[in-house]
Order: structure tokens, then C-alpha cells, then sequence
């Protein structure tokens, strides 16, 4: 019987052994954090790495769209594109996630008003989770799977895949362990790109760069989005900030939710991120503001190029996240918190781990520029969210860069090698990591035989 052995338990590693395991074949997953039930939210370490992936302690917001979270287009016909997104939808609901129904009219009239202020809206099925209830949801997911024969080992950091001439013979582990595989499917996740971008340069593997997204965590009172929020959960809007002309779009909606810290440990970065619980209500909301950046020579490494600017934004913040007011920001004045609870009406922060600060010692003056412009677009379609009291959490950081040449099932140019997920920079979020898990589990399957 032939044996895969996938790397990573998340969204993208969970679901390729999901396809797999139904056919004749071994299936190992191997992870560097804990399972699911032993991680622990406030611990940093844990926070990204284990099973469930970076996104286990996210809002856990599903998006069920081709070109959402990647493009499927890349790897498959638009109809079986569709049908795929319809496949794991179905897998979600049988875990009783329910898609959150859709108003035609008023989303409609969303897409106008959007329209009218330079910005796109656009329109997707989605559900949540919650952060609460996603733990439990991967927990069964992962015993289920086990009971139908996935071997899952954790604690298990792959330092290198192990080669024979031009085809994969299986993964070395850090404790020297040799795991033999006739196919090894590359799923590490977000917080694993730079090393998939070593794998790639020490195996002299064809690459790409994606873009990186760089933005701020923004946070505003809930009745400010309270009502785009009625129409969709997690509204996608997209801008082109005039100055620059560079694209700036809303990520990870999180209504009535939490701004948290994330802790880059093997770049000695910190940064933000956000979550919604379905049973723990705050007054805020937040959501990431992201501006998409491109590299050409002679610097082509956008990894590099955000984690840099991580790094400064820690430094300054003094190994915390800053925290400014639009207002202060607008000034060119640091915030302090005496002016962030000058009055009543003030917002008042749900990440308090932070250090009131200047984003613009940070942020290079073309990124907050592009953050700023877009604000005020965006208050054209949603009122009051570019108010002096709009909070900005810097720096929010989402790491897409080293991405491996595959064909359209996503096998390397080594024979036997897939990837899939975030790490490989073929997807972003849940479902587009599941899809492309999935879709590499497809070609696995088809050289079973």
C-alpha cells in the first residue's frame, strides 16, 4: 500500500487526509504543535501552530467562493471550480455549520452604494463558526478521521524532505527520524512560508513570489457596521487608493469581536489579528485593512519585505502592537492614553497588551497613506468609520510569498511532492486552504495505482 505523509494539520492538511483516507493508501499527518484539545489560546506558541492550523482560535468565518481565499480558476474548470466550493460546503455542514442566509435586495443595494463611492462589494455565501465552537468542530473533524485510519503524530518539526534523483522518498525530521512516503503533500500553513521558501532554494525548486498584505487591525464602534453586517457577516470591499493607486481591501470582519496579539516567534515579530465569538459579545467591531504589495528586482522576496517591517513595528512598539487613533495618526501625533480616553465616546480598546504609539514610524508613508485613503472610502458606503475615534492596531501581516511551481494539481517539479494551503501560497482562509488540500489529494489519488 502505497504511504502519504502530509505535513501540517490544518484546514489544507485536514481535508487532503479527508479525500485520502478514502482510498487505498496510508495516510500520516505530521504537525510541530499539540493536537487541538491540548492547545491553548493564550499561549503564543500555540496560538498558530497545531492542529486546526493558525486559524483554530480565528473568527472562523468560511467563505464558499472560487476566487475567495485563492482561485480556483488556476486549478480547475469554473464549473468544477463551483462544485468543489459545493463540496466542502456540505463537509462543513455536516458538522452543523449553517451558511448564513442571504438577502437578494439588500445586497443589491449594498452593491450600488458601494459602487457610487469607488468601492466593490462583493457578494459570497459565507458561515461562521465562531472561535468558541471551532475547536470543537476540528476536534471531531481530526477523530473521525482517525477512526477511519489517519495516523496523526504532533510535536513532529520536518526540517527537511529527503529525495531520490528527481522523485520524493519521504521527510526528515528534527530528532534525525527518517518517515518514508512514496508521496509527501506540503501543508505547513501561514506561519510555515518562510520555510517552505528554504525547501524550495535548498532543493532548487521553481518559484513564484504572491503579493504580501500589509495593513492595520482597524476597530470602531459595533453600531458603526452594524448594518452592512445585516446584509453580509463578513462584507469583502475592495479599493484603489488614488495616490498610489495601490489595492486595498477589507479582510476578517470581525463583528462584535476581539482584537488579539499574534507573536511571530521565529522572526521575533509580534502582530495583530481578530476573532468573533458566537457566545461572548463585545461593543466593537474590528477588521483587518490590508494593502497589497508586489516586489521586482533586485528584491523580490515579500516575506522578507513584511517581516521587516514587523520587526520595526515591534521594536517601536516595545515588543507590543501599537495602537493609534485615526485621529492622532491624521495629526502626525503619537497617541497616548490619555488622549485615547479623552472622551466618553471614545472607543475603548479590547486588546489592552499594547503600546499607544505613531503607525507612521512603522508603516512606510505610501502603505499609511493607502490605509488612510481607503478609510475614507470606505465611509462613504459605511458612515462614521473614518471618525478621529476609529482605533488602528499595527501591524496586521498576512504572508502568501514563496510559492512553489506546481502543475494543476499541484505537484512540484519533484516527483511525488504537493503542496497546498497558505504556506504554499496557494490559498488564503479555511476554504480556500481546504480546496487546495483537496485538489492536491485529487493528483495523489490519481497516481495511486
Amino acid at each position: 500500500m502505497k504511504k502519504v505523509v502530509i505535513v501540517g494539520a490544518g484546514p489544507a492538511g485536514l481535508f487532503a487526509a479527508h479525500e485520502l483516507i478514502q482510498h487505498p493508501c496510508e495516510v500520516v499527518v505530521l504537525d510541530m504543535g499539540k493536537p487541538v484539545s491540548e492547545r491553548n489560546r493564550s499561549e503564543p506558541y500555540d496560538l498558530l501552530h497545531g492542529m486546526g492550523g493558525a486559524g483554530t482560535f480565528s473568527d472562523g468565518k468560511v467563505n464558499f467562493h472560487a476566487q475567495v481565499g485563492g482561485n480556483l480558476y488556476e486549478f480547475l474548470r469554473q464549473d468544477e471550480a463551483w462544485d468543489l466550493v459545493d463540496h466542502i460546503e456540505q463537509i462543513f455542514r455536516k458538522y452543523d455549520v449553517e451558511v448564513i442566509p442571504t438577502d437578494t435586495e439588500r445586497t443589491r443595494e449594498l452593491e450600488r452604494r458601494a459602487a457610487k463611492c469607488g468601492v466593490s462589494f462583493l457578494p459570497i455565501r459565507q458561515a461562521h463558526i465562531g472561535s468558541d465552537h471551532l475547536t470543537e468542530l476540528i476536534q471531531t473533524f481530526g477523530r473521525e478521521l482517525e477512526q477511519q485510519g489517519v495516523q496523526f503524530r504532533f510535536g513532529k518539526r520536518v526540517m527537511d524532505i529527503v529525495r531520490e534523483d528527481s522523485a520524493v522518498r519521504g521527510v526528515l525530521l528534527e530528532d534525525g527520524e527518517f518517515v518514508q512516503a512514496d508521496f509527501v503533500l506540503l501543508a505547513p500553513g501561514r506561519v510555515g512560508s518562510e520555510w517552505m521558501g528554504r525547501i524550495a532554494l535548498e532543493h532548487s525548486l521553481d518559484i513564484t513570489y504572491n503579493p504580501v498584505d500589509i495593513g492595520v487591525r482597524v476597530e470602531v464602534p459595533a453600531i458603526v457596521m452594524e448594518e452592512v453586517i445585516e446584509i453580509s457577516y463578513d462584507p469583502k470591499l475592495y479599493v484603489r487608493a488614488p495616490t498610489y493607486d495601490d489595492r486595498v481591501r477589507t479582510f476578517c470582519v470581525s463583528p462584535e469581536g476581539f482584537v488579539v496579539k499574534e507573536v511571530y516567534r521565529d522572526e521575533g515579530a509580534v502582530g495583530v489579528n481578530g476573532h468573533s465569538l458566537r457566545d461572548k459579545k463585545t461593543e466593537n467591531t474590528n477588521f483587518a485593512l490590508l494593502t497589497s504589495i508586489n516586489l521586482t528586482e533586485p528584491v523580490e522576496s515579500t516575506t522578507a519585505y513584511g517581516i521587516s517591517i514587523a520587526r520595526l513595528a515591534t521594536t517601536i512598539g516595545g515588543g507590543k502592537p501599537i495602537l493609534q487613533s485615526l485621529g492622532d495618526l491624521r495629526r502626525h501625533r503619537r497617541s497616548t492614553w490619555g488622549r485615547l480616553r479623552k472622551s466618553p465616546g471614545d472607543v475603548v480598546p479590547t486588546l489592552m497588551d499594547v503600546t499607544p504609539g505613531d503607525i507612521g514610524m512603522a508603516l512606510p508613508h505610501r502603505i499609511v497613506t493607502d490605509l488612510v485613503e481607503a478609510l475614507e472610502m470606505l465611509a462613504g458606503v459605511i458612515p462614521g468609520l473614518d471618525a478621529d475615534r476609529t482605533l488602528l492596531y499595527a501591524l496586521e501581516l498576512k504572508r502568501y510569498a514563496t510559492r512553489l511551481r506546481t502543475d494543476v494539481r499541484l505537484q512540484t517539479q519533484l516527483q511525488g511532492l504537493y503542496v497546498a494551503g497558505d504556506g504554499a501560497g496557494v490559498a488564503r482562509g479555511i476554504a480556500g486552504a481546504a480546496a487546495t488540500g483537496e485538489i492536491a489529494a485529487w493528483g495523489i489519488i490519481a497516481s495511486l495505482d
